[in-house]
């Protein structure tokens, strides 16, 4: 399987996707960071990261897949939302909370 392969596959199957730099837990850029703490907030308990860092493929062709040019890139639903800039907005606006998949209360 191919980079873009995988991408397609990635955000196929999992809700919320966030190809970043590092991880959920150990995030390695301020932006990356930051989506994910966003991503939280709004009550996200199944978020699948990526971290582009691992992969030169992957990180070269998120960005192609996307057109794209920086990482973090959030994909909902399998469908390209946005970088760090984007995502804050959305969520300063309320955007963001709509638009997420509700997570069954445990």
């Amino acid at each position: 399987m191919d980079a873009k392969e995988f991408i397609q596959q990635t955000v196929s199957e999992h809700p919320v996707v966030l190809f970043m730099k590092g991880t959920a837990q150990f995030p390695q850029c301020g932006f990356s960071g930051r989506a994910v703490q966003l991503l939280k907030q709004c009550g996200v308990k199944n978020l699948v990261t990526v971290n582009v860092l691992e992969d030169d493929d992957v990180r070269q062709a998120i960005k192609d897949f996307s057109n794209w040019p920086t990482v973090p890139q959030l994909y909902v639903g399998g469908e390209f939302i946005g970088g760090a800039d984007i995502v804050q907005e959305m969520f300063q606006t309320g955007e963001l909370q709509k638009l997420l998949p509700a997570e069954p209360q445990s």
